[in-house]
């Protein structure tokens, strides 16, 4: 007679109670950083994650030393966003979402893994990084355009060996280097910046009006991957706990919103959000 572990079988319970909460209801979906870590793209507050010190916008803007030190990070961490694919948590939502299970996405994210996914209903709450913005005449750029750009200003990276950890917005912890060269808007050689929320800013009103009204065409809230430190993303879950919807969460370790949850599961977001969907017959 085999014996199953306590942890395993308390994980296959919580799942269950989550699909018989979810069943025959349309649910958002509220994603952060661990739901990409199983494709590649580590979490900030994860287990054995670097202490992390984003750049903010403040210091982005008023400072070129700290413009050279933010795009010669991204730069090399860039590479690791783009060839990043989507995992199985990704595609379960896809699939949620195609099937009407799901009724879209509000990621923390600024990975784009969503949308490789398939996921037409997504709300980048904090932007993308594979989108480059002129903060001085709005012209916009592909990631891909400016890397080449960089690239081609800076022939000396491709020789160079530079390490650091990369970070969940793209940046990686890199020594500033008067050699690098910042690249500029070809408009107006106005200042570049990715289409990312960096630490200081707001959520642009609009945006959060788009998550909003994807909570409020649902009936339940799955969170995903996010410990819920972030304000704007713990308002949604707040507004879902007054609205007295079910709130399913799936997080490694505690988040702050453990208290309103309807079905808290400790695990990662990848097989257990694969086994909800198929839990659901999708």
């Amino acid at each position: 007679m085999s014996t199953v572990p306590l942890a395993t079988s308390r994980a296959e319970e919580m799942i269950e109670q989550a699909i018989a909460t979810l069943r025959g209801r349309r649910a958002a979906v509220l994603t952060g950083a661990g739901v990409s870590t199983d494709s590649g793209i580590p979490d900030y507050r994860g287990e054995g994650a670097p202490k992390a010190h984003p750049m903010t916008y403040q210091k982005f803007m008023e400072s070129h030393r700290h413009r050279q030190r933010y795009w010669l990070g991204s730069h090399l961490g860039w590479g690791r966003f783009a060839t990043a694919t989507p995992n199985q948590g990704h595609r379960a939502i896809a699939l949620a979402e195609a099937s009407s299970a799901f009724s879209g996405v509000v990621t923390q994210n600024v990975d784009a893994l969503h949308h490789k996914a398939g996921s037409l209903r997504v709300v980048d709450l904090h932007g993308r990084l594979d989108k480059v913005r002129c903060v001085h005449c709005g012209q916009s750029f592909t990631r891909g355009a400016i890397a080449h750009t960089i690239d081609r200003l800076n022939p000396w990276i491709a020789t160079t060996d530079l390490q650091g950890h990369v970070r969940p917005d793209g940046d990686v912890d890199v020594a500033v280097t008067d050699d690098f060269v910042v690249p500029r808007c070809d408009m107006c050689e106005g200042v570049l910046k990715p289409e990312v929320i960096f630490f200081g800013e707001f959520v642009p009103p609009s945006v959060y009006e788009q998550a909003a009204g994807i909570l409020s065409r649902s009936d339940a809230l799955v969170v995903a991957g996010s410990s819920l430190v972030v304000n704007t993303g713990m308002r949604l879950v707040s507004v879902a706990h007054k609205r007295k919807i079910p709130i399913v969460i799936i997080n490694r370790g505690p988040t702050k919103a453990d208290r309103m949850a309807t079905v808290r599961i400790e695990g990662g977001t990848s097989e257990t959000l694969g086994a909800i969907v198929e839990g659901l017959g999708l």
